[in-house]
């Protein structure tokens, strides 16, 4: 049969349609496979080899340092739990200072390498994220009179007490910026008065349903596109925890998300238990404009630290790092600088 008389002209297809057919199918033939990794949200170092990374504790973690190796580590520890280190890449300029500043992407989140779901199940799955941490401080760590600190922001403050609160020698100080609570009792009260998000709700799954066909084809990776929809629910003008506007990320880390909180749901957490043999003075950070936050929430959780000194950082929310670094920055050097 001939095929443009069977496109339906009596005469064959006009040249004009001939051409712009001819044209879509060349076009057409340069599309990427939609399953082709990082259509969706950026690749994770496994899938790109030019990403900065370390093989840590079985798997890849991206990681970038800045400043001499031989300086007192400072160990950036980024929110989520799911987050990526991105929005506190100003962090860097502690190098400038005499650190040696540490940032990764933790385990199944930003652009380190995905991971299983039963990584972040059961009771020992905050223990794995602790023992990440532990491993990434001894692979740059030099010696063992180096100084060791640790920054954490909102779910990577918590983890840095979790930290502490195992191997409180091996900490000399620590900046923690709003940690929801450092017991699953805290935290759960904590994301009742904040902007907590269900990842998986029937709600999205059908807001986002289109993108899913047009789009990538493995699971995890269509969880962490959903999961950047909520970028623009959380940072909406008058949203609770304060946030000026959407502030900078590569991949929400959903799975890690989801099963962690699940966790927390299910067994709990305590990272108390041992806090009152940490003697080191701990600069403890909240915000102004965090309504779920505010004064007494923040004496209450650093009411554990027998040593806390807090510091609200004017005219910002949660998500202080990027809309508030120079305050962060002066408050953390003086403090840094008489424990170095």
């Amino acid at each position: 049969m001939n095929r443009l008389l069977f496109l339906g002209h009596p005469q064959g297809m006009p040249l004009r349609m001939l051409l712009f057919v001819l044209g879509l199918a060349a076009f057409s033939c340069q599309l990427e496979d939609p399953s082709t990794p990082g259509l969706l949200v950026p690749k994770t170092v496994d899938q790109d080899p030019t990403l900065p990374s370390l093989a840590i504790n079985g798997t890849l973690l991206h990681v970038e340092t800045y400043g001499k190796s031989s300086d007192p580590l400072l160990v950036l520890i980024h929110g989520g739990p799911g987050g990526d280190y991105r929005s506190l890449l100003p962090a860097k300029a502690v190098a400038n200072e005499g650190f040696f500043v540490i940032f990764y992407d933790q385990r199944g989140t930003g652009l380190s390498q995905r991971v299983s779901r039963s990584q972040f199940e059961g009771a020992d799955a905050i223990q794995l994220m602790i023992e990440d941490l532990d491993q990434l401080i001894g692979h740059f760590k030099k010696s063992p009179s180096q100084k060791v600190f640790l920054m954490g922001h909102s779910w990577g403050a918590m983890l840095a007490t979790a930290y502490i609160n195992q191997n409180p020698a091996e900490i000399n100080g620590a900046v923690l910026a709003e940690p929801g609570g450092f017991t699953w009792t805290q935290t759960s009260e904590y994301l009742s008065r904040s902007n907590k998000i269900n990842f998986f709700s029937e709600a999205l799954n059908d807001a986002v349903y289109p993108e899913q066909i047009f789009s990538g084809r493995d699971d995890q990776e269509i969880l962490d596109y959903k999961a950047s929809f909520f970028a623009s629910f959380e940072n909406a003008p008058g949203n609770t925890i304060g946030n000026a506007g959407p502030y900078p990320f590569w991949r929400n880390g959903a799975v890690a998300f989801n099963a962690l909180i699940d966790n927390a749901e299910q067994v709990g957490f305590d990272f108390t238990t041992q806090l009152k043999a940490y003697k080191p003075k701990v600069l403890f950070l909240y915000s102004e404009l965090n309504r779920a936050y505010q004064l007494p929430w923040a004496q209450k959780v650093s009411g554990v630290y027998p040593n806390a000194q807090l510091e609200e950082i004017k005219a910002c929310g949660h998500e202080m790092f990027h809309f508030a670094w120079p305050e962060i920055m002066e408050k953390s050097l003086t403090y840094l600088k008489e424990l170095k």
